[in-house]
């Protein structure tokens, strides 16, 4: 029998900025090697959840803890992608070093040969476990959405993360794509022991390999196995107003509510 170790435990957890709080008394936990989309409507703070990880927003009450450790030493286990940034089309450096620019920036690989050659090996080994081995030499300026998000966390994975937090790695990636990288995700959390909490808007193409859901709305966190959170009756009581969840013959999910209505401080 494998134990799954606690990596993410947050009790009665606030957050907010400057002492504004934006949703509190959450509970919920992440367990070493376990997927959890983190899902809900426009400005309800699911990318605020990833930042109260990495110590970017204000824990106003409750406790929040990375394997056991408060966010200052936590943190350290953290490999994080943020928000998809727009490079400029002129940019010339090779998704190798683009990844390796964490290695650099912490003087690793200028201390010694050794350091540097361990660096380039767990940059090759991410870029190979995300199947862009092949465009390691190629600038990022040529690749397409899909396989520059997939350059962005071999970049945090080659830091041997134990929690890896993506935020809307599947924005503007088309159908296809979208399922490629969630499979990837997925496969990263079986064969490394990674946790991986991904904020996103589509949850259909995560389905097929989420463990748990962490929904955010109305001021409020709920997290749980994805059969017990996306439900009418749980997102009703998460909204206070009518939600009605609908599946169709292949499995996929809609949300459908008046989500103006809610609360997003």
């Amino acid at each position: 029998m494998i134990v799954m170790t606690e990596l993410v435990s947050a009790k009665n957890l606030a957050v907010g900025y400057m002492s504004r709080t934006q949703w509190s008394h959450a509970d919920f936990q992440l367990s070493q090697g376990e997927f959890a989309a983190v899902i809900g409507p426009n400005g309800s703070g699911k990318s605020t959840l990833l930042k109260a990880l990495t110590g970017q927003v204000e824990i106003i009450e409750g406790e929040l803890l990375i394997d056991g450790l408060g966010i200052g030493e936590g943190r350290r286990m953290i490999g994080y992608v943020p928000q998809r940034r727009n490079l400029d089309e002129d940019t010339v450096i090779t998704s190798r070093e683009f990844a390796l620019l964490p290695h650099r920036a912490r003087r690793l690989i200028n201390n010694s040969k050794a350091e540097r050659l361990e660096s380039e090996r767990l940059v090759d080994e991410a870029l190979d476990s995300l199947g862009i081995g092949d465009l390691a030499n190629r600038s990022i300026s040529t690749l397409s959405g899909g396989q520059l998000q997939r350059v962005y966390i071999a970049q945090a994975l080659s830091q041997r993360p134990e929690l890896l937090l993506l935020d809307e790695p599947l924005s503007n990636l088309d159908i296809r794509a979208s399922a490629q990288l969630a499979k990837s995700v997925s496969e990263l959390v079986r064969g490394r022991g990674v946790g991986v909490m991904l904020v996103a808007h589509d949850l259909n193409p995560l389905l097929p390999y989420l463990d748990k859901v962490l929904f955010v709305a109305n001021g409020r966190v709920v997290c749980g196995y994805p059969d017990e959170v996306l439900t009418s009756e749980r997102l009703t009581d998460l909204f206070e107003l009518p939600v009605e969840v609908v599946r169709d013959s292949s499995g996929r999910i809609a949300i459908m509510g008046d989500f103006s209505e809610a609360h997003h401080d």
